[in-house]
């Protein structure tokens, strides 16, 4: 499904920029200019700095003197407005149209356009007129405003919900959970630690290795961890026999 951003008469550079990079990050790439203050706008410092690394937006980005000429094959027009009208298509929110936008492949089958318009003036009844729908981004009653590129950041991503999330990516490697000998092997140095100190009587252990065991199951308890915890261990008890030569399991027969 073909999207395109439409930006009227855009009067900051920056606000370019801004708008580049946050189609970007929602997998979009194609984005027109109506009548913009700066003729060179897409090659201004502000602009490109402001697209933080999305060149490849600016570079395939298009200026033209009309809105006609900006809507070439779009087939549903969605309009950006917070000012109430007395005339003109219906206003919902994006998350409420796109759901039933994305289902309807009949009215989107060549293309959907987002249209914004001047920061100082926003849309122009005329342009409103021409849309399908009236977006209106829920919002603060008493404080509205969105500054241009936030608002398109809303928008896109809200769209790109409706036409499928990308996967959420892990921050972090996937942890490696530590094997049952590995656990053996640090309960036995543990054990050996606890001797040492004073906190456990091997004479009448009771059940305190048993229950170590079972709360470190239930932690799940990685390769890294297992290292830090022998590491503490060790510290319990300097004098004590190194745990590389402790079978596995060797200590907790003794439960």
């Amino acid at each position: 499904m073909h999207t395109r951003f439409i930006l009227i008469n855009t009067s900051h550079a920056g606000n370019v920029g801004a708008a580049a990079r946050a189609m970007k990050t929602m997998g979009f790439d194609d984005l027109v200019l109506v009548a913009p203050r700066w003729a060179n706008v897409l090659n201004r410092e502000e602009t490109i700095q402001r697209a933080s690394g999305a060149l490849d937006v600016l570079k395939n980005a298009r200026i033209v003197a009309t809105l006609d000429e900006a809507l070439d094959g779009i087939t549903h027009l969605c309009a950006t407005a917070m000012t109430p009208r007395d005339f003109g298509p219906p206003t919902v929110t994006p998350r409420e149209h796109f759901e039933q936008l994305a289902a309807n492949d009949v009215a989107v089958q060549q293309g959907v356009a987002f249209l914004f318009g001047s920061e100082r003036f926003g849309m122009s009844n005329e342009d409103v007129y021409r849309c399908h729908t009236c977006l209106s981004i829920p919002s603060n009653p008493k404080f509205g405003s969105l500054n241009l590129g936030a608002a398109l950041q809303v928008v896109a991503y809200e769209w790109r919900l409706a036409l499928g999330a990308y996967p959420v990516q892990e921050a972090t490697a996937v942890p490696v959970l530590a094997d049952a000998q590995q656990l053996a092997g640090m309960l036995a140095h543990w054990e050996q630690s606890l001797i040492a100190i004073g906190f456990l009587d091997p004479q009448a252990p009771k059940k305190l290795m048993p229950r170590l065991n079972q709360l470190f199951n239930r932690a799940g308890v990685t390769q890294e961890e297992i290292h830090m915890l022998r590491g503490i261990a060790k510290m319990m008890n300097p004098a004590a026999v190194p745990s590389e030569s402790l079978p596995p399991a060797a200590a907790l027969s003794k439960g």
